[in-house]
C-alpha cells in the first residue's frame, strides 16, 4: 500500500474519536466531520494496515477492538522534568521517516534538542537498511537532533552510550530482565525491543550534528510480528500493566538528554563499565556477522573504550568496529 493511500488526515481524526474502544455510529461520525457515511467507511477501510482491528456493526457503528493511547504534548511534558528547557518535541501523525525528515532540518538549522515522535511511519528505517516496523499506538517511534562542538571523530560510541540512557529509563519504568546487544540494540526475553539508528553530520574536526532513531515497541500486533524476520519483543511480554504511553516516551527523552549531554563532556569511555554490565551476552560464546558476509566465532569480552567489540577468537583478541552479533549455539 502506498503512503498516500495509507495516511488519510480523516482517518486520523475518526481514530481519534474511536480511541476510547467504544462504540460510535456511523451517522453520528459523519456528522461531526460533514462527509457521508460513505465517506466515513472509506476512511476506516485500511486501518488493518495501522496495525489495528476494527469492528463494523450495522445499528452500532464503529469500534476498535481495543482503546488507543495518542501522544500528548502535555502530558510529555509534564513527565519530562529537568529536560523541559532542552527539548523542543514536535508531534506528527505521520512521517515516511523520523529520520529522514529531522536531518532535513538539522541541515536547515534545526537546534539542538529537536524531538520528531511521529505516530505512525510508514518507511522507518533500521540499522544495516532494514525497515523498523511498528503499528499505530502500539510503539514510539521519535527521532531526536543533537548537536555537538566535537568533531565526527569523538563520537565512537555514541550509539551504545544510547543504549545505556535507555537501560536507565526502563530502570526508572520498573521493567526488569532488560539488556543490550552490541552496537545497538535493547533486548527483552531474546527478542528486540527497541533498536537505534544514528545518522551523523559535520567535520571529523568539528562541529557535529547527530539525529538518533530510536523504535521501541510497547505491544507488538501478531500481523506484524509475523513481518519482522527476527526476534522481537515488547513491553506486553512481562504480562504486567503496560506504563503509559507518553510516560514512556517523556522517561527516555529525559533520560537521552542527560546521556548525550555527559557524553558531550565526557565520550564513552567512562561508561564503559555500565554497558558492559547490561551486555547480555557479556563473557559468552557469539557469532559475528561481518559486513562482508563472513562469519567469525569467539568470546565477547566486552568492548573497548570507544565502542568497538572485543573478541576472544581461536587468533587470539580482535577488534570490531562493525558487524551483526548473535549467540553462538554450544
Amino acid at each position: 500500500m502506498s503512503a498516500a493511500a495509507a495516511f488519510k488526515p480523516l482517518t486520523f481524526e475518526l481514530l481519534r474519536l474511536l480511541a476510547d474502544g467504544e462504540f460510535h455510529s456511523g451517522q453520528v461520525l459523519a456528522q461531526r466531520f460533514g462527509v457521508t457515511r460513505a465517506t466515513v467507511n472509506n476512511a476506516l477501510q485500511d486501518v488493518e494496515s495501522f496495525g489495528l482491528t476494527l469492528y463494523s456493526v450495522r445499528g452500532r457503528g464503529y469500534r476498535l477492538a481495543r482503546p488507543l493511547q495518542w501522544l500528548d504534548a502535555e502530558s510529555i511534558f509534564a513527565a519530562l522534568g529537568s529536560a523541559r528547557g532542552e527539548l523542543h518535541i514536535e508531534l506528527l501523525d505521520h512521517a515516511a521517516s523520523s529520520n529522514a525528515l529531522l536531518l532535513q532540518r538539522a541541515t536547515q538549522g534545526a537546534v539542538s534538542g529537536t524531538v520528531l515522535a511521529v505516530e505512525w511511519q510508514n518507511a522507518g528505517r533500521g540499522r544495516l537498511g532494514k525497515t523498523w516496523h511498528s503499528g499505530l499506538g502500539d510503539a514510539l517511534t521519535f527521532s531526536v537532533l543533537w548537536r555537538f562542538d566535537s568533531g565526527l571523530a569523538a563520537l565512537s560510541g555514541l550509539s551504545l552510550a544510547v543504549g545505556i540512557a535507555m537501560m536507565r529509563a526502563l530502570d526508572e519504568l520498573g521493567v526488569p530482565g532488560a539488556g543490550l546487544k552490541w552496537p545497538n540494540d535493547v533486548l527483552l526475553k531474546g527478542g528486540k525491543l527497541a533498536g537505534i539508528l544514528l545518522e551523523a553530520q559535520g567535520d571529523m574536526l568539528g562541529p557535529s550534528a547527530v539525529v538518533i532513531g530510536i523504535g521501541f515497541n510497547l505491544s507488538l500486533p501478531e500481523a506484524l510480528r509475523e513481518r519482522i524476520d527476527q526476534e522481537a519483543s515488547d513491553l506486553a511480554a512481562l504480562d504486567r500493566p503496560l506504563p503509559e504511553r507518553n510516560l514512556v516516551l517523556a522517561v527516555l527523552l529525559k533520560h537521552l538528554a542527560a546521556l548525550l549531554r555527559e557524553f558531550g563532556r565526557r565520550g564513552f569511555a567512562p561508561m564503559r563499565v555500565e554497558w558492559e554490565s547490561r551486555h547480555v551476552f557479556q563473557q559468552r560464546p557469539v557469532k559475528l556477522l561481518l559486513p562482508d558476509g563472513a562469519h567469525i566465532s569467539g568470546m565477547a569480552l566486552g568492548v573497548t573504550d570507544d565502542g568497538a567489540l572485543r573478541l576472544a577468537t581461536a587468533q587470539g583478541e580482535r577488534i570490531f568496529n562493525a558487524g551483526e552479533v548473535s549467540l553462538r549455539s554450544a
